[in-house]
């Protein structure tokens, strides 16, 4: 398999991983939902990384979506439909935080190859990443004040401010925004856009150039950029309570589930 190309859609959720010539490329399969994470998916995400953290043959990891029509389009939305009250919320937060946190934290230069959309989950993992690329189509947000009624951890807003900038991520989260590429291209977020069949050769040219450099200097430097990110976060563990805990979530999943609009109540 080459990872990075675009291959059928295929009904399975899986995030695989493939070792060559000392590039790493990591595919996101889910094609039937745009790429959207399951909690098996994560767990496989955070394993891969581990393993990736501890091979000091690989220089650059090379993150993309199956499919060509997604990067990762969020969460698997079904699984909050088990969600009983507040304190359910506080884990799933908690647990996206666990899986991110290897990713955030490799070592070596990472990079995101983003076709059309990077949304919720999928802005937080291409994030993690050092550089990004994507089609000059392609759309970023986290619209669960459209969706769901949800709220973000403390350390993924920390890390969506960090690369975003404030402004940015008030006209994601509070406004529900989609951004487009050309706009984040613009603020220094995408490193570049290409059109779509030039984003694999592109990748490769990047992760080239990557790692014809010093791996001491790019490791040091990038974890003490993470570090910085994630130092003296305060604990807003009582803001996703009460999101996770709402009639509006409940509600919000129900509709999302049903194709429907869901009628905020503020309760």
């Amino acid at each position: 398999m080459v990872a990075l190309k675009k291959g059928p859609e295929k009904k399975i959720a899986q995030v695989v991983c493939e070792l060559r010539d000392g590039l790493a490329f990591i595919v996101f399969e889910h094609v039937t939902a745009r790429n959207a994470m399951t909690v098996e998916m994560y767990h496989s995400l955070k394993t891969i990384c581990k393993d990736l953290a501890n091979n000091p043959n690989i220089r650059v990891a090379i993150f993309r979506g199956a499919g060509g029509k997604s990067f990762v389009s969020g969460s698997d939305i079904s699984q909050f439909a088990k969600f009983k009250n507040g304190d359910d919320g506080i884990g799933y937060e908690a647990g996206i935080d666990d899986y991110l946190a290897p990713l955030a934290m490799l070592t070596m230069p990472t990079i995101a190859v983003i076709d059309e959309l990077a949304i919720g989950g999928g802005l937080a993992i291409a994030s993690c990443c050092d550089f990004r690329i994507s089609t000059p189509e392609a759309r970023f947000g986290v619209p669960i004040a459209k969706t769901l009624g949800n709220c973000l951890s403390v350390r993924n807003i920390a890390l969506l401010e960090a690369h975003l900038g404030i402004h940015i991520v008030k006209r994601m989260l509070l406004l529900g925004e989609l951004i487009l590429a050309p706009e984040l291209l613009k603020r220094g977020y995408l490193l570049a856009t290409y059109p779509a069949e030039d984003l694999e050769k592109e990748a490769f040219h990047l992760a080239n150039n990557l790692r014809k450099l010093a791996p001491l200097t790019q490791k040091s430097s990038k974890l003490t950029l993470a570090r910085l990110i994630q130092e003296e976060l305060p604990d807003c563990s009582d803001l996703i309570f009460e999101c996770y805990g709402s009639d509006d979530f409940k509600n919000g999943v129900i509709s999302f589930l049903n194709g429907q609009v869901p009628v905020w109540t503020g309760k």
